[in-house]
């Protein structure tokens, strides 16, 4: 493997972050990165990203005993957030990007995260622990889905169909807030009695699935054409 090249592609990918959320993520992420104190590092941030993953487990099982940890679970993805998008943007900010280091370690971070976050909202006492595997497994997809794209296409292209991670973790806060308020209520469908909270994780499931279905069917045909352009030259 030409090790110059692979530097060079993933220091000059095409970026594509457009999510629904956007519009207000930009300017709070732009604003953060330029008042964070000359102390904290991108490396500080990423280790916050990912110390708050526990945070969301534990908090997610914890609800077994208390309701009221829903709080620490919807606090730990808000410091999620906010380490996992802040240390690229800081980094770049401040012009100390480590392009090969950075993908790795955000990539092998965020991994972990997700197995910790899904595997705690399995053994929390609202989710299916099946369903929440199943979770797993989609967003896995996706996020595999990505990397193999940055390196084939040179696109790192993290949202679909407006959806990102910032949407997962809004939609996650949410539902927390809601089921404290209102409880887990079962609701009757054709196959059986099912909670509210699994309800919502079937949905993101489905939604994961088919975005991965779609994505990989539309990136295999335009790939196909792009090496089918070469044939002719």
């Amino acid at each position: 493997m030409d090790t110059q090249k692979t530097e060079k592609d993933i220091s000059e990918h095409e970026r594509i972050n457009d999510i629904l959320l956007g519009p207000l993520e930009r300017p709070a992420i732009a604003w953060l990165v330029e008042h964070m104190p000359a102390w904290v590092t991108s490396d500080h941030l990423t280790f916050l990203g990912l110390a708050a993953a526990p945070v969301i487990g534990i908090s997610y099982w914890a609800t077994n005993y208390n309701e009221g940890f829903l709080w620490l679970a919807s606090f730990g993805f808000f410091l999620n957030w906010f380490g996992d998008s802040l240390d690229g943007n800081l980094a770049r900010y401040r012009k100390t990007e480590r392009p090969k280091y950075g993908y790795y370690i955000d990539h092998i971070v965020d991994t972990i995260s997700e197995i910790i976050i899904f595997l705690g909202l399995g053994l929390s006492k609202y989710v299916n622990f099946d369903l929440a595997m199943l979770g797993l497994i989609g967003y896995l997809c996706m996020t595999i889905q990505v990397y193999i794209t940055t390196n084939v296409r040179g696109v790192f292209k993290i949202s679909y169909g407006k959806l990102g991670p910032t949407e997962i973790r809004a939609i996650a806060i949410i539902a927390n807030t809601f089921i404290f308020f209102v409880g887990n209520p079962t609701i009757s469908l054709p196959f059986g009695e099912i909670g509210l909270y699994n309800i919502i994780v079937g949905v993101v499931v489905i939604l994961l699935y088919t975005i991965f279905v779609i994505t990989v069917f539309q990136e295999a045909r335009t790939l196909d054409k792009e090496d089918r352009k070469k044939w002719k030259k």
